[in-house]
């Protein structure tokens, strides 16, 4: 097409990706019949470089003529070295050639003064897109520094990132549901970005209940006493499918809800109740519970004042007992702060919701970018 650039280059650390940088892809994408986006990441920050790729190629993956390539760049920043531009330059060509495109590039995006000397360094033209941040007022200092501030400049999977994933857990009837879905609504009621305060609910339950219907419909079928949840047989093929489906539910929720997630369960969870039932737990569960993105959080429930209540998919009350030691006993071992939650249901909402907002306080401790 008339006027449009042959190959244009983006370049960046994304650390992390954001509306401006996007805006400069999209203007590159818009002028140029081919587009390469290199992603530059140091050993030293803490977002890992395969992630931002990733990040950057699931946004541009309906526009073929965009690839997006990475490279590690440990070299410093300073922009009198004639040495170390040539380093980072090199770097750059390097990225080109991983994305598959041809090295010549004849339009150089950037957003930064330096791009200027870029494009000339690449014989390119420099195109300078809101250097003065007015289109898209955000850069990545400012989500390092305040993730929250910044939420609706993230794409879908920089939210998941970056979303503080709260775990609410607890013995049988000792009101883990009850309390996870107060503390989502609570959130949720603070307005802002925390109006899209997701809920995660417990698929163990789930799994549960079709065990259970499935048995009763053979039951039926068969003129055979009608079965109860005692009655039901598991293995650890049915734990293997709990973690999965619950961080399925998870890992959707993440991206397209608020900088808080709270969930009704997890992986960890799942190792006490594989223990339960199976007298162990397997390898796979255990391995699936340490590869879960990382908690911010866990919220344990105490039995302690509250009542019973068997709804027909419960073991029993004299299980508690064991079941809340255990969780003490896994919660101690992890690295993760937790919190055991008492009293009537107003004070342990108002508890996690203080432990909360000391969470959000704390924030990020995201790694200076290498400069």
């Amino acid at each position: 097409m008339s006027g449009r650039f042959r190959h244009g280059l983006v370049i960046g650390k994304f650390y992390p990706p954001h509306a401006g940088h996007h805006f400069l892809i999209r203007s590159a994408a818009d002028a140029c019949e081919r587009v390469t986006v290199v992603v530059m990441a140091a050993d030293v920050e803490s977002v890992p470089l395969a992630e931002r790729v990733g990040w950057i190629r699931e946004f541009w993956t309906d526009e073929p003529h965009v690839r997006v390539a990475g490279v590690a760049d440990d070299l410093t920043v300073d922009y009198d070295s004639d040495e170390i531009w040539s380093g980072h330059v090199a770097l750059m060509r390097d990225g080109v050639r991983l994305a598959g495109h041809q090295p010549l590039v004849d339009a150089v995006f950037s957003s930064e003064p330096y791009g200027l000397e870029l494009a000339d360094r690449f014989g390119a033209t420099a195109v300078l897109l809101d250097t003065g941040r007015d289109t898209f007022p955000v850069s990545g200092t400012k989500v390092r520094e305040d993730p929250v501030a910044a939420w609706d400049q993230l794409a879908p999977p920089v939210r998941a990132w970056f979303a503080r994933r709260v775990v609410v857990l607890g013995a049988e009837s000792t009101g883990t549901t009850t309390l996870s879905r107060d503390l989502a609504a609570a959130l949720r009621a603070r307005g802002g970005v925390h109006g899209a305060t997701r809920w995660v609910p417990e698929y163990g339950r789930e799994l549960t209940a079709a065990k259970l219907a499935a048995a009763r419909g053979r039951a039926r079928a068969a003129a055979a006493p009608e079965p109860t949840v005692f009655d039901l047989d598991w293995d650890d093929r049915d734990f293997d499918l709990v973690c999965r489906r619950q961080l399925e539910a998870e890992q959707r929720a993440a991206r397209d809800g608020g900088p808080v997630l709270v969930c009704d369960t997890d992986a960890l969870a799942t190792t006490v109740w594989q223990e339960r039932y199976l007298g162990a737990t397997s390898p796979a569960v255990r391995a699936f519970a340490e590869a879960v993105p990382p908690r911010a959080l866990y919220l344990l429930t105490s039995p302690e004042g509250v009542a019973f209540h068997d709804d027909g998919l419960r073991d029993g009350e004299d299980i508690r007992p064991w079941m809340h030691e255990r969780f003490r006993a896994v919660l101690a071992a992890q690295g993760v702060p937790w919190l055991e939650l008492r009293g009537d249901r107003e004070e342990r909402l108002g508890r996690a919701l203080t432990a909360v907002d000391a969470m959000l306080a704390g924030g990020w401790a995201l790694a200076d970018p290498l400069g």
